[in-house]
């Protein structure tokens, strides 16, 4: 899926809850504090890690690419 960013960055948990995989950015702070996300090919485990354009961000069998704002 593809995500386009109204700012500069995301904040990597409300980026998990912005596209559905978090039902809550509380939700998204869980799954990445238990490994479960990965930025361009990376384990993260900043909760708040800045997500910029052109990233890549897998969870949960899911793909986003970050797309920049327009």
């Amino acid at each position: 899926m593809e995500f386009t960013l109204r700012d500069n960055y995301i904040e990597l948990c409300n980026l998990l809850k912005l596209v559905g995989i978090a039902e809550s950015g509380g939700q998204g702070k869980t799954m990445v504090a238990g490994g479960l996300v990965q930025v361009d090919g990376q384990p993260e485990t900043r909760k708040t890690a800045k997500i910029r354009a052109g990233q890549v961000v897998e969870c949960m069998g899911q793909r986003i690419v970050v797309l920049p704002h327009a």
